[in-house]
């Protein structure tokens, strides 16, 4: 929503700005420059990126556009599960836990957690490293040094739309001098005409200069941004499951273990240790009781 009304206050404030100076929208109307700015940016987009990253961008900027990232009860589920997936290696024996970890999709204790188990990304991130705790003689630093790789190559992958989109900004400002150029060649063969009519040609022409500066440093190059910082913070809850298992790893007591992973989140987002204490520790149910449904 902030996306689109940020590029509503800018279209307005430009154009509004331009009919109050005296000027005539119908001149800004040149269907045929954006045809070519348009053009050749989007196929620049298509040569430089993989079918993935193209597919990906469109989830991205959807992402951006509705704020999908992480939120305050997000943080919380996952915590709780990390306190009961913790209380479960500490009490259970190993092949009790396996049982999770092995087929969280029907496990009785990832079912608490449905928004959790939704993302099977994180889901695998967090059984893949339960089962190397589990195993007994892995070393801290090694695994946590292995968490680490893995959170930066999912960050890049995360991220590539917004650096797929931030080429095409780059580049907008000369393709918009590509569509004026075009735009003065077809005025230079009517130099002989009226200069009311040169002169609209010119006008013209300078639209598509216009239209790729604009273009690239109103829209398209926030717009990546956004994606950058939105796709950033869903990377942020396998840093927690980071911080959390290696704190648990070292010896800390799962409530310890919590607030090592709660610490990484941030300030305007991250619970407070009562609510950590009262939804992520105090009514964590046992896997062996039934779940129960969450609000979405």
């Amino acid at each position: 929503m902030m996306v689109l009304l940020g590029i509503v206050l800018g279209l307005g404030a430009t154009f509004g700005g331009f009919m109050a100076m005296g000027g005539h929208l119908d001149v800004v109307w040149q269907p045929f420059e954006y045809v070519i700015i348009g053009g050749i940016a989007f196929s620049t987009f298509l040569i430089a990126n993989p079918m993935s990253v193209i597919k990906d961008t469109g989830s991205g900027i959807m992402h951006a556009m509705s704020g999908v990232a992480p939120k305050r009860k997000d943080f919380l589920a996952l915590l709780g599960l990390l306190y009961a997936l913790m209380r479960e290696v500490r009490a259970k024996p190993r092949n009790e836990v396996e049982a999770h970890i092995d087929d969280p999709a029907n496990s009785g204790l990832f079912a608490h957690f449905p928004t959790i188990l939704k993302d099977k990304e994180l889901t695998q991130y967090i059984c893949d490293y339960a089962r190397l705790i589990i195993i007994g003689n892995a070393k801290s630093h090694e695994i946590e040094g292995l968490m680490e790789q893995e959170i930066s190559t999912i960050k890049k992958h995360k991220t590539k739309p917004a650096a797929a989109l931030g080429t095409v900004a780059e580049a907008l400002p000369a393709l918009g001098i590509c569509a004026a150029v075009l735009g003065i060649v077809k005025a230079m063969g009517a130099i002989d005409q009226s200069p009311e009519i040169l002169g609209h040609y010119i006008g013209s022409a300078l639209i598509g200069t216009f239209v790729g500066i604009y273009s690239s440093y109103a829209i398209i190059s926030p717009l990546a941004h956004k994606i950058k910082v939105t796709r950033e913070k869903q990377c942020q809850p396998f840093i927690i499951v980071k911080q959390t298992l290696i704190a648990f790893m070292n010896g800390a007591l799962p409530q310890i273990a919590l607030e090592h992973g709660r610490k990484t989140i941030a300030e305007g987002e991250r619970p407070t240790i009562d609510e950590v204490e009262s939804e992520a520790i105090s009514n964590v149910p046992s896997s062996n009781s039934p779940p129960q449904q969450q609000a979405a």
